[in-house]
């Protein structure tokens, strides 16, 4: 009876704290959303209405044809192509390589695997803009794979810096730390190599850190600007976050078509994340909770 008292008695705190905690919760919901709402009443906006003093929420005559006339500035068909097929190679070579270094220094023993480690870590530190010009410098020396420019200008070139990354590989480490070790015991008590241990064991368990790592290096990829303006020139390898810059022309930006256009280019970001949500912050969670 003592304790129905407390528990009745901290009840209504709790609900007070539940609400608090919904309400912050709905703020910070309607604070991220801000951006794409804005994002749809542009779309849907003619240019004198978006330079208007008064700012409409719901436009009185939503313009439609904006996102025809944005998907009509281009051959977007072969910009989708590009980035589909740039994010999709990076996506799975990235995983699976990620995946193993990860592997590695989670559970096999050698020299300096911790001092490799750091240095692993040490690269989550360094801005890519530092690495910008010396790995261009690196892929138009390969002269054997790509004639005289090397890279340049090829899918390989937009591909390979992407593949390895510092936080893949410590992601991965952590959450198979989290695996029991008894599982690299049996599997050595039945005739598995490490590898096979890997691929049989580890991999179909990786799930979770996958989905999180999948949504992250396919957002990242899939919204890279700087080095395909880099790497690449011409219409023939052009990226979807490079054509957005055709809606700015001298003097004037075509708002309404570039927030269509934007738009647009988001969705595929929206469905990875659709299919993956359900794994992804258990993922990130799962790899965070043992050094």
């Amino acid at each position: 009876m003592h304790n129905d008292r407390k528990q009745s008695a901290i009840r209504p705190d709790d609900r007070a704290l539940r609400w608090v905690q919904r309400v912050f919760m709905l703020l910070m919901a309607l604070l991220m959303a801000g951006p794409l709402v804005m994002m749809i009443t542009v779309s849907l906006q003619t240019m004198p209405e978006i330079y208007a003093a008064e700012f409409t929420l719901l436009p009185k005559d939503p313009q439609w044809g904006n996102y025809t006339a944005a998907m009509n500035n281009g051959n977007w068909p072969l910009y989708f192509k590009n980035s589909a097929i740039v994010s999709a190679i990076t996506l799975v070579a990235s995983l699976f390589i990620n995946a193993m270094a990860g592997y590695v220094f989670a559970r096999i023993q050698f020299r300096f695997r911790q001092v490799l480690f750091m240095v692993v870590l040490i690269g989550m530190m360094i801005p890519p803009q530092v690495t910008l010009i010396p790995v261009f410098t690196m892929l138009r020396s390969f002269t054997l794979f790509g004639g005289r420019t090397g890279l340049v200008n090829t899918y390989w070139g937009l591909v390979l810096p992407y593949i390895a990354g510092s936080f893949g590989v410590f992601l991965c480490r952590q959450y198979y730390l989290t695996f029991p070790v008894e599982l690299d015991d049996a599997a050595r008590m039945d005739g598995c190599s490490r590898f096979q241990a890997f691929r049989h064991i580890y991999l179909p368990l990786s799930g979770p850190v996958f989905a999180s790592l999948a949504v992250l290096k396919f957002a990242g990829t899939w919204n890279e600007y700087t080095w395909p303006l880099v790497v690449t020139s011409g219409e023939r390898l052009k990226t979807v976050q490079l054509a957005l810059t055709a809606f700015r022309n001298e003097g004037e930006i075509f708002w309404n078509q570039l927030m269509a256009a934007t738009l647009v280019v988001e969705i595929p970001i929206y469905i990875v994340f659709l299919f993956a949500q359900k794994h992804f912050v258990k993922g990130l969670l799962m790899g965070s909770v043992k050094a």
